[in-house]
Parts: C-alpha cells; sequence; structure tokens
C-alpha cells in the first residue's frame, strides 16, 4: 500500500486505494466493465489513460494498485530518468510486480521506450501511461501496439460533490477532523466551476478550510464567497498543437454548417478566450466559401470584412466584428456546390483524365503559334448577339462532364442555375436538336 503524505494536497491523500473508491469513469470501472475485470481477474495489462487533467487518471491507477496489493510508484516521461525507470522496474522484478503511472507517456523519447518495451512483454511492469493528447496521434505505435487505450472523461457536477462530500468527512485523509459547515450553494460552486477536474475542486476546498477561522461556535462556514476566492477559474484548456484544438475546430465548422448559432458562438468563445484569433478568423471563412458559398455571397464578403476588421482590432475587441460573421454564417442558407465541383475537376485531373486543350483554346499570342493550330477557329463570345457562342471549351475526352451541380438554397445560386440552362437550351437550338 502507498504511504501517504500528510502534508500532501487534499486531491493527493484522496485518492482511491480500491477500485471501488473511484468516482466516475463507470465505462472502465462500473460493474462487469474491463478494467475492473481486469483487477478481478488479476489478469491486469499495461495501458494508456487519455483524457483532461483532473478526470481520474492517476486516481484509476493508484486503486489498481491498491485492489492487486501491488506497489505503485509515479514518474514523468518527461522529468525523470531512465535510471529512475530502471529502479522500478528492478523493484517489480523483486516483488512480483509493480504499476508505474507515468504522466506525460507523450513526451516518452525513443531511449526510455526502447529499455521500457520488453518489460511491458514479460509482463513484470504494468505500465500505466496517462496523457491529455490523443494517443492515436502523439503516442509512438511501439508503445501503443503494447497497451490497451481508454479513454477518460471529465467528471460530472454530481462526481465531483461525490468527492467533495466524502473528503469532508474522511478523518483519515480528508477533512473530517474539521468542523465544517459547506454551504449548498458554495458545494455547487466548487463542483460547477472546476470544469470536471476533481483535483481542482478538493485543492480549493482545503485552502477554503484552512484559511477560514472558526466562528464563536467552532464551526468553519465555507460561504459561496469564500468558495469563490478559495477556487481560481480552472485554466481553459486549449493547446494549439493539441487534439482538443482540432476538436474545436471541427465542432465549430459543423455547428456553422449545421445552422446551430448558438453552439457556434460557444466554440468560437472558446477560441477567443484561448487567444487563438488567428485559429478563428482562418476557420471563419473557410466555412464562409466552404458551406455557404454561392447560396448568400454578401454573407462571404461580409465575413471577410469582419474577419479584416478583427485582426486590425486584435483581442478583445475583434470579438465583436467575428460574432457578427458568425451569426452571419450561421443562418445563412448553405451551398456546399463550389467546393464540390472544384474538388470533383481536381479528381479527374488527378487520374490522368484531363485531356488535351482543344487547340483553338490555346495561346496564340506568339510567332509561328498558326502554324501549330493554335487558336485558330477561336469565336470571341463578344462579338455574338448576348455575348454568348456556341463552343466547346472542355477537352473532347470529357464533352458534356459537369463539375457544377447548382444546390437549390439562396436566390443567387438560383439565377446562376437559370443562365446555366439558358445556355444548355441555346446550345440544343444552335444544334439543332
Amino acid at each position: 500500500m502507498r504511504r501517504l503524505n500528510d502534508n500532501a494536497p487534499l486531491a493527493y491523500r484522496m485518492r482511491p486505494q480500491t477500485i471501488d473508491e473511484v468516482i466516475g469513469q463507470e465505462h472502465l470501472v462500473g460493474p462487469n466493465k474491463i478494467i475492473r475485470r481486469m483487477v478481478n481477474a488479476k489478469k491486469l495489462t499495461s495501458m494508456i489513460l487519455y483524457g483532461p487533467p483532473g478526470t481520474g487518471k492517476a486516481s484509476i491507477a493508484s486503486a489498481i494498485a491498491g485492489s492487486t496489493q501491488l506497489a505503485f510508484r509515479q514518474l514523468n516521461a518527461a522529468t525523470d530518468t531512465k535510471k529512475d525507470l530502471q529502479a522500478v522496474v528492478s523493484e517489480g522484478q523483486f516483488s512480483g510486480g509493480v504499476v508505474l503511472l507515468l504522466d506525460e507517456i507523450h513526451r516518452l523519447d525513443k531511449s526510455k521506450q526502447d529499455f521500457l518495451l520488453p518489460h511491458l512483454e514479460n509482463g513484470s511492469l504494468i505500465l500505466i501511461g496517462a496523457t491529455t493528447e490523443n494517443p492515436y496521434i502523439n503516442i509512438n505505435p511501439a508503445i501503443r501496439s503494447r497497451t490497451q487505450i481508454f479513454e477518460v472523461h471529465p467528471l460530472s457536477e454530481e462526481n465531483l460533490m461525490t468527492g467533495i462530500e466524502r473528503a469532508l468527512t474522511d478523518k483519515t485523509h480528508g477533512l473530517g477532523d474539521y468542523n465544517v459547515h459547506l454551504h449548498d450553494d458554495a458545494k455547487r460552486h466548487f463542483a460547477t466551476a472546476s470544469n470536471g477536474d476533481l483535483r481542482n475542486a478538493l485543492n480549493a476546498l482545503e485552502l477554503a478550510v484552512l484559511s477560514t477561522e472558526p466562528n464563536d461556535n467552532g464551526v468553519i462556514e465555507v460561504t459561496l464567497t469564500v468558495a469563490e476566492e478559495s477556487l481560481q477559474l480552472k485554466a481553459f484548456d486549449h493547446d494549439a498543437s493539441g487534439d482538443l484544438h482540432y476538436d474545436v475546430m471541427s465542432a465549430l465548422q459543423k455547428s456553422l454548417r449545421g445552422s446551430d448559432v448558438d453552439a457556434a458562438l460557444l466554440y468560437a468563445a472558446r477560441l477567443i478566450e484561448a487567444g487563438d484569433l488567428n485559429s478563428l478568423c482562418r476557420r471563419l471563412m473557410v466555412c464562409a466559401y466552404e458551406d455557404v458559398g454561392l447560396a448568400n455571397p454578401q454573407a462571404v464578403s461580409r465575413t471577410v470584412l469582419a474577419v479584416q476588421a478583427a485582426q486590425q482590432l486584435g483581442l478583445p475587441e475583434a470579438r465583436i466584428p467575428l460574432a457578427n460573421a458568425i451569426i452571419d454564417v450561421a443562418l445563412s442558407p448553405k451551398s456546399n456546390s463550389a467546393i464540390t465541383a472544384i474538388d470533383a475537376a481536381l479528381s479527374d485531373v488527378r487520374s490522368g483524365k484531363s485531356g488535351q486543350i482543344p487547340a483553338y483554346l490555346r495561346d496564340a499570342h506568339y510567332s509561328g503559334a498558326k502554324k501549330l493550330g493554335r487558336g485558330i477557329d477561336y469565336q470571341y463570345p463578344h462579338n455574338f448577339p448576348g455575348h454568348w457562342v456556341d463552343q466547346e471549351y472542355l477537352p473532347e475526352t470529357l464533352r458534356g462532364k459537369h463539375y457544377y451541380q447548382a444546390v437549390d438554397t439562396g436566390n443567387y445560386e438560383k439565377a446562376l442555375e437559370q443562365q446555366r440552362q439558358r445556355h444548355e437550351a441555346m446550345k440544343k437550338t444552335h444544334q439543332g436538336e
């Protein structure tokens, strides 16, 4: 069993010592779920736990060790050395097994990785890697292939309140020896303002209790005001190079495309709060052209102007023109006909189907062009009524191919389609059909 340091933060002291004490993550440790099955059968395998900070990765590792009576050690892949790893492995070989929680496993260098691999294979070490990064993107395949990967989720408000109540009543590791009256609104504030991070909530609770003088009756009153002063709001989780960043960007574009203006504003607000103005501006312009496009060209133009204004203003004022554009794009009619058309043309080009340019369309502005048959018989549309003439422009192998397929949304694109249909009708008339 691990020894607890009375001077350690409350969140550390309250780490579960058995699998039954784990809060949340029912999809992993609930009845008949995979990690509980491993513990019950004493058939542990190395694993990677990934998810936001404070959601229980270390708690699960601690609980696995406690439930199986194995030694529990914790190292950091970035800061601890290969020698530290060797010491843990040696302990496991001598004692019959050890559970190693390796924080920031995505930062494991090749030397440490090469050392660990054979020990993962022979089972002398139960490695539990913890990371906030997507392991399928950021962890070496050699490690991934020797571990099972489990995602942990942010804890619910109810999960956090359970953790808070346990800490208040636990006399061994928690605050049970203190005469505390935690007001309901203060408890809810700890639970809601921690953004699913139990560690943050518990450490704020401990600060509130230890820094508040008892009243005349010897009771420590933790009010909402005390809770607000003790809990520094959890720093916004956003890493411009991490997969959470791309998740937010993806959710933003899909919300804009789906015309959910409220969701779009929320995800945009996350990027604004993270100070990521460039990503927001770029994604907004992409959405305007890709998803609104010809259904509302005016909204596309307004988006470009809003982005230019935002870049000139900078944050925080940039949020104002961007909010206008977000609402405009989200609620505009949608058309992806332009991107679909260019992608269809690119597909033909990339597959070698682009064909030969008709001779009469080729450049004729050089000496000798006519001798090569360039530009001969080209018909200049402005010389004809309506500034249009029946003339083939596609290569012969692609005659009749239509890349652009109009979408029936927005008056502008309807007008474009009417113009094309008019030209098609004129072509048929000219050909005597």
